[in-house]
């Protein structure tokens, strides 16, 4: 059958073509789709790996200052979480780790205390004089908490190598956050059991603030 010039058909709307083409498209799409999702199930692997053995770790040694970062308190009263990372610190001071115990954590509403002031008030009571005590209320998160940190060691003159105190799972994301703020950290946990459920929680604050800062990361959580 012959066609005259206007009647040939169009390749470009052949319903063939543009079938197989949405079909590559698609196909593209979705294996790239898929190649992302596994490097982000990696890129978590990768990170929960590094939370956990950064957990296992105890790296005493002499340093400028020991930071205790802040947990619960109760009208003044250091819940057991936070006693243990007082009572660690104060060990570490004694054993003459460093010249400094710094006590981070603000107050949730409607507290009376803040997490720092307690801190204080434990340490005193058990003899360490208030000369070897910082006390930094500024801050209701660990960015804000070791940013704050950093900016009083350096007004009193303090260097900026710290050991931090705190529970095993907090190790890492607490490091990373140190650096970034623009201290030399160093970490010794308290003797607490970390769960899985903590671990991969930190594991998500991990990688989540490696990629957009944990400035920004910090901010997610308010």
């Amino acid at each position: 059958m012959a066609y005259s010039e206007s009647e040939l058909p169009d390749p470009q709307q052949n319903p063939i073509a543009e079938s197989t083409q949405r079909s590559r498209y698609t196909k593209v799409f979705f294996t790239s789709c898929f190649a992302l999702a596994l490097l982000g199930i990696a890129y978590v692997a990768v990170t929960f790996t590094q939370v956990w053995w950064q957990s296992t770790r105890d790296e005493v040694r002499n340093v400028d200052a020991i930071v205790v970062l802040g947990a619960a308190q109760w009208d003044g009263v250091p819940s057991p979480v936070l006693e243990a990372r007082l009572q660690h610190a104060l060990s570490l001071y004694v054993d003459g780790i460093a010249p400094y115990i710094v006590t981070t954590g603000s107050k949730q509403k409607g507290d009376r205390f803040t997490e720092a002031y307690t801190g204080l008030t434990y340490l005193l009571e058990r003899s360490v004089p208030e000369s070897a005590i910082l006390v930094v209320i500024d801050g209701s998160n660990t960015f804000q908490s070791l940013s704050a940190t950093s900016n009083a060691l350096e007004r009193v003159g303090v260097g900026n190598e710290v050991l931090l105190v705190s529970d095993p799972y907090h190790a890492l994301r607490a490091k990373e956050v140190a650096r970034e703020v623009g201290l030399e950290p160093w970490f010794s946990p308290t003797q607490l059991d970390s769960s899985f459920s903590q671990l991969f929680r930190e594991t998500i604050g991990t990688s989540v603030g490696r990629v957009i800062g944990f400035r920004r990361a910090s901010t997610l959580s308010e």
